[in-house]
């Protein structure tokens, strides 16, 4: 099976081009490859299909080999795939994604014929939760903000994102009864009206060096808070997000780089 290993601020994906490949069991393939030590090593699994109803579609699977519906960071890199792998012609300034949350539509910033950093309108955030809903987790009382963008993401604010136990509270929230399809959860912390930092536990995966759509979550969550203004830049482990709330047209703009890591061919042995 032939590959494209790319990274949206250190969120990597093993990218398959279906217009190419056929994938026969991806769910499995996505443990494979995800496997860092025995595969190529990933946050998971995503196949760039042919689409009826946009310039391509994002398939995506979680390194556990459960399927996803949005990655922000993913996106991204499908975009800059489409574009610098002639998908998409040249001269497009735009193009569109079809994704299990909706299609997506794609701003390429390109330099030297190819795609830099795209901007995505990630659509309308959906408020899932009381404002600072608390909830008790490991015996512990917490308040969180509960967003959906796509997938589902429980935001809590914390004085610092470097002391949070991610590794142990991280699956306690994804699998809590609150949750009945799973949650990823992000930690934020306020460093001023205009700046965020967050550490994100993804559903499916762990923790991350990024989530795209758990910055605009974050982002949103922010906002509604009182904490921020509607423009935010989301630091993240891997790299900063530019996350735009347009009130107006209740809609998330997220801006940011996407990169080509390599290229090449695996054998699947499962």
């Amino acid at each position: 099976m032939k590959f494209t290993k790319m990274q949206g601020i250190g969120n990597d994906y093993v990218y398959v081009d279906c217009f190419q490949e056929t994938v026969e069991d991806p769910g499995r393939t996505a443990v494979f490859v995800s496997d860092r030590h025995f595969g190529i090593g990933s946050d998971g699994l995503i196949l760039i299909k042919p689409s009826a109803v946009a310039d391509c579609q994002m398939d995506m699977y979680n390194l556990d080999g459960s399927r996803g519906a949005m990655c922000g960071n993913g996106v991204r890199c499908v975009g800059k795939y489409a574009y610098d792998h002639g998908i998409v012609p040249p001269e497009r300034t735009t193009l569109t994604v079809e994704t299990a949350s909706g299609i997506k539509t794609l701003k390429i910033q390109a330099e030297n014929g190819k795609a830099k950093e795209l901007t995505v309108d990630m659509g309308k955030p959906e408020i899932t939760s009381e404002i600072f809903e608390p909830i008790t987790v490991d015996g512990k009382e917490y308040r969180f903000i509960g967003i959906s963008m796509g997938n589902p993401h429980a935001v809590l604010f914390v004085d610092d994102t470097v002391s949070v136990p991610l590794e142990t509270v991280g699956p306690k929230f994804e699998n809590h009864s609150r949750f009945p399809d799973r949650t990823n959860t992000e930690f934020v912390e306020i460093v001023d009206r205009g700046h965020i930092k967050m550490r994100v536990w993804e559903r499916g995966s762990g923790e991350t060096m990024a989530c795209g759509t758990g910055a605009c979550a974050s982002a949103v969550a922010s906002i509604l808070a009182g904490y921020t203004d509607t423009k935010v830049e989301v630091e993240l482990l891997g790299g900063s997000l530019l996350i735009e709330w347009d009130r107006e047209k209740d809609t998330i703009y997220m801006t940011g780089p996407a990169e080509e890591v390599f290229s090449g061919e695996i054998e699947l042995n499962f």
